[in-house]
This record gives C-alpha cells, structure tokens and sequence, in this order.
C-alpha cells in the first residue's frame, strides 16, 4: 500500500511583501540518525516544484527542514541596518499520519520568522 500524504512548503518575504523565491531548502530525516532526503530551491512563488516527501518515502517521524535565509537576503542585497542576522533556519516537526498533507510554511524577515502547520 502506497502512502498518500505528502511534504510541501513556502516561503513569503514579510519584509518585502512578496515569495521568496530562490531559497535552498534541504529536508532531513532526525528519527534514529540525520539524513538528507531533499534538496530544492524556491520557484518564483516561494514554493518547490514538488512535494519535497511523498508516497512510500513519506513516514511517520521526525524532521527537520533548513531553510536558507542568510544567502537568500545577500543575494537579494537586502541592507540589515546591524548586519546580517539569519543566516540557516531550522524548523524541527513530526509526521504522524502517513496519508496527510504536512504543509510548513515560513514567513520570513531579516530579524525574524515564524512557521505554523498550514494546509
């Protein structure tokens, strides 16, 4: 039997009003030892092109999400008044039901963000 839930996120620019879009975002499994399961980058819409966990790869367990915020920021010479801030975000979060759509999404500013389960 196939799992039918998924992992999908989004990052918004608070600062600016609009997506994120280029950011790196790299997805681990923390369950028993760290291991990379994917890699993306932002589209224009601040979302990745695919589900970054589905089907039989989506478990029950724990993960972490980094979000690449520093190089994001330089990129887009964003000026931070007192120099840079972020710079990796890690959002830390558990899969219980296999067949859900997990959604994290991340608002993002230079001095802060905030992330919620979304739908």
């Amino acid at each position: 039997m196939t799992n039918k839930g998924y992992l999908t996120t989004h990052i918004l620019d608070m600062a600016r009003g609009v997506p994120a879009s280029l950011v790196k975002i790299e997805l681990y499994s923390i369950e028993r030892e760290r291991k990379l399961l994917a890699s993306a980058i932002t589209n224009e819409d601040g979302r990745c092109n695919k589900p970054l966990l589905e089907g039989n790869n989506f478990k029950a367990g724990a993960y972490e999400l980094l979000f690449y915020a520093g190089k994001y920021f330089r990129e887009k010479n964003i000026e931070q008044k007192n120099g840079q801030f972020l710079e990796i975000i890690p959002v830390h979060f558990i899969i219980v039901d296999e067949n859900a759509h997990y959604h994290v999404p991340l608002l993002l500013s230079p001095y802060g963000y905030s992330t919620y389960r979304g739908s």
